[in-house]
């Protein structure tokens, strides 16, 4: 009897822009990719990043999660991600630029899965809009805001200017940017943002008013509901 050599495993199709998927159809394309560092299913739809461009995206990156990650050193009971996988529902997992977490056990919302993916909505999601400001602004801004994520940062890039919406009632509505020019969380009490010196790139001074937050009475009150 003449034996037939056994069939290899059919190759998976790679992500496509555009495509059409499932999220767990998405997942299996995706890790079958490992040389691809960013891809995100939006309502059930592919979207890969072209190369990502120092000024108009990897420096503002960088100042936001310098921004960020400062206040997230001051602050006991958060996580901080730079571009994490987010498993939102069915249709959707997205990898944001960054995002502010309360960890689980200080009653956050989301959580870490077994195999170290954000399940649920970080309370926090911040985004460097490019060229991909209408997918930000669009499709994405009702996606975080149906699946209940409190806040959302757009740095328009090409636009200087700086969105920063909260969730009240089921809708995104803008913070406001005070008469000193600093926008102040409502969700993280002493996340302050100097706007104007973000979008100037004098980093020294937008850390100097995030540490007046840090040191405000509003903040130390954050500190003791997070330790309960």
């Amino acid at each position: 009897m003449v034996k037939t050599p056994q069939q290899s495993k059919p190759l998976l199709p790679p992500l496509e822009n555009g495509d059409r998927l499932s999220r767990y159809e998405f997942e299996r394309r995706y890790r079958a990719m490992p040389h691809l560092k960013k891809a995100e299913l939006i309502e059930g739809v592919v979207y890969m990043a072209a190369a990502l461009r120092f000024r108009s995206h990897a420096e503002p990156h960088s100042h936001l999660l310098l921004w960020l990650g400062s206040y997230k050193v001051g602050t006991a009971g958060l996580a901080l991600g730079d571009t994490p996988t987010v498993r939102l529902d069915t249709d959707n997992e997205p990898q944001p630029d960054a995002v502010l977490l309360i960890e689980e056990e200080a009653g956050g919302q989301s959580r870490i899965s077994a195999d170290d993916y954000i399940e649920g909505a970080p309370e926090l999601v911040a985004e460097i809009a490019a060229s991909s400001a209408a997918i930000d602004l669009g499709d994405k801004k009702r996606v975080y805001r149906r699946n209940g994520v409190k806040e959302y940062i757009v740095w328009q890039v090409f636009d200087q200017k700086v969105d920063w919406f909260y969730l009240q009632d089921g809708e995104y509505l803008a913070l406001p940017i005070d008469p000193d020019s600093v926008i102040r969380s409502r969700v993280f009490p002493g996340l302050w943002l100097a706007v104007d010196d973000l979008l100037a790139g004098n980093m020294s001074r937008v850390l100097a008013v995030l540490q007046e937050g840090i040191a405000s009475p509003e903040h130390a009150a954050f500190l003791q509901q997070l330790d309960r």
